[in-house]
C-alpha cells in the first residue's frame, strides 16, 4: 500500500477585497499615493488594482458584517528604506520607522507599518544583507 499525495485544489490567491468608506478617496490613494496599476472601476462601486499576481478590489462593505478594517498586507519591496522614503513623501502615514524582525543566514528581515486612506493597516517588507 503506498500513500498518495492529494492533488490542491486551491491555488495562489487570485484576488484581496479591501473594505473602502470612500470609493473615490481610497482609489486616489491606491493609484497616485502607493503607485499600484489601475485596472477598472465597475458598478456599483468597485474598483481593481494590480498588485503583483494579485488583484486588489476596492469597495464598499455589501453587510454590516463586513464593515471593518482589513487583514495587514505585507508588500515586498527591494528597498524599504527608499520605498518608505518615497511613500512618506507623499503623505502616507507610517506608524513607525523600517526596523528589523529576524535574522537569519546573513540577512535580516525589516518591516514598517502604514495607514491607507481608509484606516486600514499595511506593511513593507525587505531583506537586507547584514
Amino acid at each position: 500500500m503506498t500513500a498518495t499525495t492529494p492533488i490542491p485544489l486551491l491555488g495562489e490567491i487570485g484576488q484581496i477585497a479591501i473594505r473602502a468608506t470612500d470609493l473615490p478617496r481610497a482609489v486616489a490613494f491606491y493609484r497616485d499615493v502607493l503607485g499600484l496599476t489601475f485596472l477598472f472601476e465597475a458598478s456599483p462601486g468597485l474598483a481593481f488594482f494590480k498588485c503583483g499576481s494579485v488583484q486588489l478590489m476596492l469597495s464598499g462593505a455589501e453587510v454590516p458584517e463586513f464593515d471593518h478594517a482589513a487583514s495587514v498586507l505585507y508588500f515586498n519591496v527591494a528597498d524599504i528604506d527608499a520605498a518608505f522614503q518615497a511613500l512618506q513623501s507623499r503623505g502616507v502615514a507610517f506608524r513607525d520607522q523600517p526596523h528589523q524582525i529576524y535574522q537569519t543566514g546573513g540577512k535580516a528581515l525589516w518591516m514598517t507599518f502604514f495607514n491607507d486612506s481608509e484606516e486600514n493597516v499595511f506593511a513593507l517588507m525587505s531583506w537586507k544583507p547584514v
